[in-house]
């Protein structure tokens, strides 16, 4: 079953405020994890690591996911997701720095549901994280599991 908590994954201490601050702004009151590397986030998904024991029947709604990551990259992290019968229908969204053209076509390439360029402006960058939300959290649907 997935749930209506958000994996936010970014080890980049400005950017993850940044994002709690958009989401925030913009009322989007889900339940936070944050992951700040590679490890810790497939750690939570498959309930291992410092997350052995958490149900793993229930995913988070949406993944966000930053590609520069510590230890594990973000491109393995979707790998490994989309591998798994139990989390490859799970919303990821890549939400990066990246403007290198090769990380959007293997984002896409390994199973990302969207792929989404951080803007510099605080403004521009909360409007992407409150259509993120509405869309994302409000009105797609998810598929059963």
């Amino acid at each position: 079953m997935f749930e209506k908590t958000i994996l936010l994954v970014e080890d980049n201490a400005d950017d993850e405020e940044l994002t709690i601050r958009a989401l925030k702004k913009n009322n989007v009151t889900n339940d936070l994890v944050v992951a700040r590397d590679g490890v810790e986030a497939l750690d939570y998904v498959f309930g291992t690591g410092a997350y052995i024991g958490r149900d793993t029947a229930v995913l988070p709604g949406l993944v966000l996911l930053d590609l520069k990551l510590p230890k594990i990259d973000g491109l393995e992290v979707l790998r490994r997701i989309r591998a798994d019968d139990r989390t490859k229908r799970m919303p990821v969204v890549v939400l990066t720095s990246s403007k290198e053209e090769q990380d959007v076509i293997k984002s896409y390439d390994l199973g990302a549901n969207s792929y989404i360029r951080k803007p510099v402006d605080f403004t521009q960058f909360t409007e992407a994280v409150r259509q993120l939300g509405l869309y994302w959290l409000m009105l797609n649907e998810v598929p059963p599991l």
